[in-house]
């Protein structure tokens, strides 16, 4: 049986977001419960994995979040899709110099796949390391929840006007040996509802980030309850261009997206105004949007760098800097990722963003 054919299942066609799901995430033959794709040797490269640095600045963010928040005795550190874990390890080494917080955060790891879990494990040894299925397990607060590169792979639906009528995008079998995209008639009601209506009513190409919505949801309540904020990275863009931004890379290079299944990894562009307009509706306050480069440097990442590299030799500082290049030059991740920061109403905390 080869993959199309599980995938499938008989059925002539899937919804692209059932498609992504089953590609993605399944537990036998989805691309993230097969392989780690992190690393050189893997499809491509996180923030955290070319510099120590990203951690080392998301960490006392967090602790100055806390700090604002009035030094809780209590805190979550939930991380979305950790990955590798070293985002996590980062967070645990930074949180280790501040014994007050140190004593006070709990880390929870949201992992779908058992094989990125598993990795996780052997690398996070803290006791303060708690992994969870859903994000409704969490009972308490305040929380900061934080994701890299997160929301990028989690399914969407696309929709398109064509001569005044609404198609949903849906991807064909073709006997088992090839699939193609085709469009049907949409009967989905999800566009229907009066929120959605008003925000996409003047785009011919939607994508609807179908399965983050119900995170945010989920995110949007938990802070309201408990207190606290949710700040991600991700690349996208701030001005809808309602154009198909679905993409695959395979060793570090674009690739097909319906070819090399389960192979292959298959993400898409973040639209952040539509994220901003999404958690205003459900009752968070928007911080900002900025760039990873802008971002980065107002937390003093490149004076952080220039301290650490006075005791290193010429190619340690070299390598150290070509790092730092590469996080926030414009032309490199600096001005593809951006982050954004909510957080609950009448909070006063803008590091990074003013």
């Amino acid at each position: 049986m080869n993959i199309v054919s599980k995938i499938f299942k008989n059925k002539k066609t899937l919804p692209l977001n059932i498609f992504l799901e089953k590609i993605l995430y399944n537990k036998k033959y989805g691309y993230y419960s097969k392989k780690n794709p992190f690393g050189i040797k893997g499809d491509f490269i996180t923030s955290p994995m070319v510099s120590k640095l990203f951690g080392e600045i998301i960490g006392i963010w967090c602790v100055a979040f806390w700090e604002k928040l009035g030094f809780p005795k209590k805190i979550k550190i939930v991380e979305m899709g950790p990955g590798n874990g070293k985002l996590s390890l980062s967070l645990i080494n930074v949180f280790s110099n501040f014994k007050e917080f140190n004593e006070s955060f709990e880390l929870i790891l949201l992992e779908k796949s058992k094989k990125l879990k598993k990795e996780q494990k052997q690398k996070l040894k803290s006791k303060k390391v708690k992994w969870i299925k859903s994000l409704e397990e969490i009972k308490s607060g305040p929380i900061i929840f934080l994701s890299n590169e997160f929301f990028d792979a989690l399914p969407i639906k696309q929709f398109i006007k064509k001569n005044n009528l609404l198609y949903e995008r849906y991807v064909e079998n073709i006997d088992n040996k090839k699939i193609i995209f085709s469009d049907k008639r949409n009967k989905s009601k999800i566009l229907n509802k009066k929120i959605y209506k008003n925000f996409f009513k003047n785009k011919n190409f939607i994508e609807f980030p179908i399965d983050a919505i119900k995170l945010l949801e989920i995110i949007s309540k938990k802070i309201k309850k408990f207190n606290g904020g949710i700040i991600f990275f991700d690349y996208g863009y701030c001005k809808n261009n309602a154009t198909d931004t679905l993409q695959s890379v395979k060793k570090h290079k674009y690739s097909n997206v319906l070819k090399d299944l389960g192979n292959s990894d298959i993400t898409h562009l973040i639209d952040f105004d539509f994220f901003s307009f999404f958690l205003k509706q459900n009752g968070l306050q928007l911080e900002g949007v900025v760039k990873q480069g802008t971002f980065l440097k107002k937390m003093g990442i490149v004076e952080r760098a220039n301290i650490i590299s006075k005791n290193m030799t010429f190619k340690e500082k070299a390598d150290l800097f070509y790092r730092l290049k590469r996080l926030i030059d414009e032309k490199e991740m600096g001005d593809l990722f951006k982050v954004l920061f909510f957080k609950k109403k009448g909070l006063n905390f803008s590091l990074g963003f003013k």
